[in-house]
């Protein structure tokens, strides 16, 4: 076990540890050290003196295994472990460096019982699993690679140090092309390495494969609504078609909807994977159907990043990427459109607007109106992705005026003449047919 790649003793004093202790400040970050070290008032809390604690840390070099397993063993924690055990999002990571992230989950076991033991040594037999224990000495704290009892095993002590905040929160530092996609070829990829235990992923890299143009000429012009559920997107896309004589879009395609189900109940890597491809088939169908009339996309890039963004980075909106990070910028071989409006209203309007409709909502819709800390992070993300931008429209009056806003918007920002203007020329998307 001690040979794990990447948890050896000499390598885990270049890592820092975090956990997401507080989701309204920021985690709570540590290193390790052979000599002991007073905690900080925040870690005396964390580590405190009553109860069993531990970290749990899923790595292996299968992606799609890691994050497969990742999400299995929330599911277990989150159903399994009574309510006497807090279970904290935590990873390791080293500083400044992409793809260096280790997740897992922080364990402080308060309860008489051995559940949480039990539930580790289960965990820990699988190869992708490294378990800590950690125990407090008066004002120091210590770490040890933790190991069922009957099995014998060299033990190497490190000391908790109180270590500095990170300049980035460390999940930004995995976010690039693994929760959100800057190349269909890494998306394309993802499901390529899906299709033994996900046979639907052959089914969508079929689509793909049938759907996708590999270029297009000059056409009309491409307007994207953007917006949380509730804020009129199908309102005023419905109106847009209609009075610019227009076709109308969705992302993602109807070609993919019989797969939804199925990739939303994956873990982010392949989830995202799989919205990733459907905006670039929706972007072939921008390419053809701009070639005959002006087209109004309802969704595209801006909604799979905000979403994925706001969801990889825990806590507060102050740990997002800061602005003009490349993280915001538009994929280089994705088709832009020449607009994007961005609807908004009132969090007790969208509230009241989603109780009319009853509907079913998504997992994230459903998170967006219990925890306003993920909307706020959602609607921020949006605002900070450049080129194209998006340019923020008041959805809160009704349908006709926001119509006639928009209408005044498209013909200042694009100078319509007679609904049509040339579109620029793009980037030729990568040919899936070549990573096969």
């Amino acid at each position: 076990m001690l040979k794990r790649a990447m948890f050896r003793w000499g390598q885990l004093s270049s890592r820092v540890f975090a956990v997401e202790f507080d989701l309204r400040a920021e985690p709570l970050y540590f290193s390790l050290s052979s000599n002991p070290q007073v905690l900080h008032h925040a870690h005396q809390q964390l580590f405190g003196d009553e109860g069993k604690l531990f970290s749990l840390h899923v790595h292996c070099d299968n992606r799609t295994e890691k994050a497969r397993t990742h999400a299995e063993i929330k599911h277990k924690l989150s159903v399994a472990l009574s309510r006497d055990c807090d279970v904290f999002e935590a990873s390791s990571f080293t500083p400044d460096v992409k793809n260096s992230v280790v997740k897992g989950f922080f364990i402080r076991d308060k309860s008489t019982t051995t559940l949480s033991e039990d539930m580790l040594k289960t965990l820990q037999q699988s190869k992708s699993v490294c378990v800590f224990s950690y125990k407090r000495e008066g004002q120091y704290c210590w770490q040890e690679l933790w190991s069922p009892v009957d099995q014998v095993q060299e033990s190497v002590r490190q000391y908790i140090t109180p270590a500095a905040a990170a300049q980035h929160h460390p999940s930004t530092l995995n976010i690039r092309n693994s929760d959100v996609f800057y190349c269909m070829k890494e998306a394309y990829e993802v499901l390529q390495e899906c299709t033994d235990i996900i046979p639907e992923s052959k089914e969508v890299l079929k689509l793909v494969d049938e759907q996708l143009e590999t270029s297009r000429g000059d056409g009309f012009p491409v307007i994207v609504i953007e917006g949380l559920d509730a804020t009129g997107k199908t309102t005023l896309t419905e109106a847009l078609r209609e009075s610019l004589n227009a076709t109308l879009l969705k992302s993602p395609p109807q070609c993919l909807a019989p797969f939804r189900q199925r990739f939303d109940s994956e873990p982010p890597l392949i989830r995202r994977a799989f919205y990733a491809l459907g905006n670039y088939i929706t972007a072939a169908h921008i390419g053809k159907e701009s070639l005959r009339a002006p087209v109004i996309v309802d969704r595209y890039w801006h909604s799979t990043a905000a979403y994925a963004i706001a969801t990889a980075v825990g806590g507060r909106v102050e740990n997002l990427p800061k602005p003009g990070s490349e993280l915001y910028q538009w994929p280089e071989d994705l088709l832009k459109p020449n607009l994007v409006l961005l609807l908004t209203v009132s969090p007790e309007e969208r509230l009241r607007r989603l109780r009319g409709r009853g509907q079913d909502k998504t997992v994230e819709e459903a998170e967006l109106e219990m925890n306003q800390l993920f909307r706020l992070k959602v609607e921020e993300t949006y605002k900070r992705i450049q080129n194209p931008a998006c340019i923020i429209v008041d959805a809160s009056p009704s349908p006709q005026e926001v119509l006639q806003q928009v209408q005044h918007l498209i013909r200042n920002e694009m100078s319509l003449v007679n609904n049509q203007l040339p579109m620029r020329q793009d980037k030729k998307p990568c040919n899936p047919s070549t990573h096969h």
